[in-house]
C-alpha cells in the first residue's frame, strides 16, 4: 500500500476522474492487485522521468481495462435528456413516504409511463409514482391522480420535524416543500401556548406544536378524512386528547366557536392559502362577545401573482377584516410556480379588529 500510495500522490492530475467510476479499479484479468486507469496517459513515456524508474524498480507495468457502462449508471435526468423530445425535462418531484408525486406538463403525456418507471428505478425507497390530473380541491384540498409506476399503495408514513406522520395521499393534502415552513413557525411559538389550528390537514402544525413546545392545540378540518388521519397521529405520536382536541367543522365556524372554547387563545394557523384571507371575516363582530384582553396572533398564509404582493396581500386583508392591521409582518415562503408566490402574513388581532361589523 506504502508503494501504491508514492504513485498515487504523484498522478493525481492524470488520474481518470469521472462522475460514479472510481480511480483505482482491482485488476482481475492480471496478477496485480490494483489497476490505476489514466487519462491522457497512453504509453510510459509520457510520465515523468522518477515515476517511469519507480514503475521499472517496482515491476509495474500499465494494463488496460474495460468499464462496462449500463443503465444503471446514469443519472434519472441524463436518461431523460438522452430520450425525451425537445429540451425540457420533467422538473423535480415530491417526495411523500414511499410516494413520488409528480405535476407534469401536458407536453410529456405521451411518455409519462416512461418517466415513472426511470424514478422508480432510480430513487431508493421509491415504490409508487404518482402524477396530478386536476388541480387542488379547494374544499378538501385533495386532488385527482394517475399511477405511473410502482404500486397502487396510497396509505404512507413519514417523518418531518421529530414527528411521524401516516396518510392516504389520495383523500388528504400533504406538501412536503413546506417542511421548512412547518419548523419555523412552530419554533415561534412560545413554550405552553394555545394553539387554534384552522387548517390542520393531518397534523403539520398542530403535533410537533405540541410535542415539541408544549403548546396545547385545538385542530380542524373540514375534511373527514385529514381528522381521521389527525387522530391517528396524535396516537402515533404519543398524545392525549386533553393536549390536542380535533374538530370537523367549517372553517369560519370554527374561528367563532374557538373563543368559547378557551378564552386564552394565543396563536391561529390559516394555512388554505388559496382563499384563507377570505375566512378572516369570521373574526368580525366578536368584539361584543370576547374580552378586549385577548389578543392573539393570525398566521395566514396566501397566495399571490401581482407585481406588488405586499399592497395586494394588505388590500385583501382589510377586505375581509373591515381594518387593516396596524402592523403585519409578511413572510415570503416559496414560488409555488411562475409568478406565483406564498406569504405567510401575521398580525396581533387587536380588539379594534374584532369590533367591525
Amino acid at each position: 500500500m506504502t508503494r501504491l500510495m508514492f504513485f498515487l500522490r504523484r498522478s493525481t492530475s492524470w488520474m481518470l476522474q469521472v462522475p460514479r467510476l472510481p480511480m483505482i479499479v482491482r485488476d482481475t484479468e492480471g496478477d496485480s492487485q490494483y489497476a490505476i486507469v489514466l487519462v491522457n496517459v497512453r504509453s510510459e513515456s509520457d510520465l515523468p522521468r522518477d515515476m517511469r524508474e519507480k514503475m521499472h524498480h517496482e515491476g509495474w507495468t500499465f494494463v488496460s481495462h474495460t468499464f462496462h457502462i449500463t443503465y444503471d449508471y446514469w443519472t434519472a435526468d441524463q436518461i431523460f435528456r438522452a430520450v425525451l423530445p425537445g429540451d425540457k425535462i420533467p422538473s423535480s418531484f415530491t417526495k411523500v413516504g414511499h410516494i413520488a408525486h409528480l405535476n407534469l406538463q401536458p407536453e410529456f403525456d405521451p411518455y409519462k409511463s416512461l418517466i415513472g418507471q426511470v424514478i422508480l428505478d432510480k430513487y431508493k425507497n421509491i415504490t409508487t409514482v404518482v402524477n396530478k390530473t386536476t388541480m387542488i380541491d379547494n374544499t378538501y384540498r385533495n386532488f385527482q391522480m394517475e399511477v405511473l409506476a410502482g404500486e397502487d399503495k396510497m396509505v404512507t408514513t413519514l417523518s418531518e420535524n421529530g414527528c411521524r406522520f401516516m396518510l392516504d395521499f389520495s383523500k388528504v393534502y400533504w406538501n412536503s416543500r413546506l417542511q421548512h415552513e412547518h419548523d419555523r413557525l412552530v419554533r415561534s411559538f412560545a413554550k405552553g401556548s394555545i394553539i387554534c389550528d384552522v387548517f390542520a390537514g393531518v397534523g403539520p402544525f398542530a403535533i410537533p406544536a405540541c410535542k415539541k413546545q408544549g403548546c396545547k392545540v385545538y385542530a380542524n378540518d373540514l375534511n373527514p378524512a385529514s381528522v381521521e388521519w389527525l387522530n391517528k397521529n396524535i396516537a402515533l405520536n404519543k398524545m392525549g386528547s386533553d393536549r390536542i382536541r380535533t374538530y370537523n367543522m367549517d372553517g369560519r365556524a370554527f374561528i367563532r366557536e374557538s373563543f368559547t372554547m378557551d378564552d386564552r387563545i394565543d396563536h391561529y394557523i390559516m394555512n388554505l392559502p388559496a382563499i384563507a384571507l377570505e375566512f378572516l371575516d369570521a373574526f368580525r363582530g366578536l368584539g361584543d362577545h370576547v374580552s378586549r384582553t385577548v389578543s392573539p396572533m393570525i398566521h395566514c398564509y396566501c397566495f399571490t401573482r401581482g407585481s406588488d404582493p405586499l399592497r395586494e396581500i394588505n388590500q385583501r386583508i382589510e377586505q375581509a377584516l373591515g381594518n387593516a392591521p396596524p402592523e403585519a409582518d409578511i413572510y415570503w415562503v416559496r414560488t409555488v410556480a411562475p409568478k406565483k408566490e406564498m406569504y405567510c402574513v401575521s398580525f396581533r388581532l387587536h380588539p379594534a379588529l374584532r369590533e367591525v361589523h
